[in-house]
């Protein structure tokens, strides 16, 4: 099993703790990774682009011209692709982008993020995150003990919103919970600080 240093919110070590082998010690899949990454993102997108086709355009119910006797090509409407202010052929419409991975490559694509964290070397786990009132200078001196100055993506066991209110001030801190820690901001943020109740509560439910 992984065993990587236990730390106080004050920088200094409180002994050693063991992660569960099964999420946090296999070999990182990268194709995984990568789908998994390409799937979050396209479900971000919004899809909402469009254009006009011709029977969108206002206007173009007569015929320009008669269909003969005046030389010039027939024409049917000048909404028609071809006339400037007409409609346009096989233009974006508004479609989701969303999908969905199978269950199994989800959950490996996950433990393979965690993994990699471990791998290298830019997990810290923490003994508690104890913070009584929001506050930002709270998460600064935090980061400053553990010295982290990159990216940071701190997991809790449970939702703290004494945390979370301390750290939205901060551009390159984002808090997580257990559930809702996903692989695009694993793969997004350098460094990954999560508590030690997380890390065991991560290790139960995501070796299933």
């Amino acid at each position: 099993m992984p065993k990587v240093a236990l730390l106080k919110q004050d920088g200094t070590q409180a002994g050693d703790v063991e992660l569960n082998d099964a999420v946090f010690g296999i070999e990182p899949n990268t194709h995984v990774l990568n789908e998994a990454a390409l799937q979050q993102r396209s479900s971000l997108r919004q899809g909402t682009h469009a254009v006009k086709n011709r029977s969108e355009r206002k206007g173009g119910g007569r015929k320009p011209w008669r269909q003969k006797g005046t030389g010039r090509a027939r024409q049917g409407s000048i909404r028609s692709p071809q006339w400037v202010g007409g409609g346009v052929v096989f233009g974006p419409t508004p479609r989701s982008y969303s999908y969905k991975l199978p269950k199994k490559v989800r959950r490996l694509a996950l433990k393979s993020a965690l993994s990699s964290k471990v791998k290298e070397d830019n997990v810290v786990v923490l003994e508690d995150i104890a913070i009584e009132a929001p506050k930002t200078k709270e998460v600064v001196q935090m980061l400053n003990a553990l010295n982290v100055d990159t990216k940071v993506l701190i997991v809790t066991a449970d939702r703290d919103e004494n945390v979370i209110r301390s750290a939205n001030n901060l551009p390159n801190a984002h808090v997580l919970t257990v559930n809702e820690v996903n692989v695009l901001d694993l793969l997004t943020h350098d460094k990954l600080i999560i508590t030690k109740g997380a890390a065991e509560k991560a290790g139960e439910v995501f070796a299933r």
